[in-house]
């Protein structure tokens, strides 16, 4: 009798990614849709760490049938992104104002989320967790499984009626979060916002068609990128904090994105370092005669990994 309640127990408390996926994914599927069809005005605070907290303002409608969005950091000097369809402008301290094609926000939850997630699924488990109360709301949490322990697990906790994400999270394979958004305030309206349908009828900067850059660079190569990851683009760029060219590589694996950067030494760095900012890892590793930077919400051991396994190309 006491194995039996132990394996009941077990089947209670272990999550079973089989029987839930359809479920899971019919959630997110939901909360897209609620986000890319509501008028809605909220807030939210993004926690990194102890001491590192970024305010913003997020409004969002659906006007004559086309999305209009705004996000806002609260703190600091302030950036603001504006869309309207296809279309990002971003207003930037000290830079004038410009616009990309682009369908989605470069903001602080991942574009896919809103998207086709099925493009996660060789990666990722989709999976259901429990219910628990976020911001006064009552909130389904679903959680989207890295297959392997080198990625963070994402979560989110949505609202049971409107399916809009009260709370998210990077969560390590040790269930430890490592990084959590989380609304303070939410509201619906029947009509979209006055306000944002004026910001949309400014006149804007028309989006740049094509971004300058030097032709796709093979030099290098990276062997430990974790499973799904594949390369978006490479190009030589100068680095805006030191003016030094560097060999840029962009990774992705539909969730979160992984910048690599090797350039020469530099005589003011001695030895690799890692720096952690919630999710999101920077780690520095010399080697014989080049510097290696990777950038992306990676777990610390796994950004370490990255950057020590490249190499010059054969």
């Amino acid at each position: 009798m006491r194995i039996f309640v132990v394996l009941a127990w077990l089947v209670v408390a272990l999550p079973s990614f089989a029987s839930e996926p359809n479920e899971a994914k019919q959630l997110l599927l939901e909360m897209a849709n609620t986000v890319k069809n509501s008028n809605f005005t909220a807030s939210f605070v993004v926690v990194k760490g102890r001491n590192n907290i970024e305010p913003y303002a997020w409004r969002h409608a659906n006007y004559k049938g086309t999305e209009l969005e705004h996000l806002s950091l609260l703190d600091g000097a302030g950036v603001e992104m504006l869309r309207v369809g296809n279309v990002v402008t971003y207003f930037e301290p000290q830079n004038p104002p410009y616009s990309l094609n682009s369908s989605s926000l470069a903001g602080p939850i991942p574009s896919i989320i809103f998207n086709d997630i099925s493009e996660l699924e060789p990666n990722y488990h989709f999976a259901i967790g429990g219910k628990s109360r976020i911001s006064g709301r009552v909130a389904q949490l679903v959680r989207i499984e890295s297959k392997d322990q080198a990625k963070f697990n994402y979560w989110l906790w949505l609202d049971e009626h409107s399916k809009l994400p009260l709370k998210t999270a990077y969560v390590s394979a040790a269930g430890e979060i490592v990084e959590q958004l989380q609304m303070t305030n939410v509201s619906f309206s029947e009509q979209p916002s006055v306000e944002l349908i004026e910001m949309s009828q400014q006149n804007l900067p028309a989006p740049v068609t094509a971004v300058k850059e030097e032709q796709s660079i093979e030099t290098w190569q990276v062997d430990a990128m974790p499973a799904g990851f594949a390369l978006v683009k490479s190009e030589r760029q100068t680095l805006n904090l030191n003016g030094e060219l560097a060999d840029y590589y962009l990774y992705s694996d539909g969730l979160i994105e992984v910048s690599v950067f090797i350039q020469r030494p530099l005589a003011s760095n001695s030895r690799s370092k890692a720096l952690s900012a919630g999710a999101t890892t920077v780690f520095i590793h010399q080697a014989p005669g080049y510097e290696v930077s990777v950038i992306g919400q990676l777990p610390p051991m796994t950004a370490k990994l990255v950057a020590e396994s490249v190499q010059r190309a054969n």
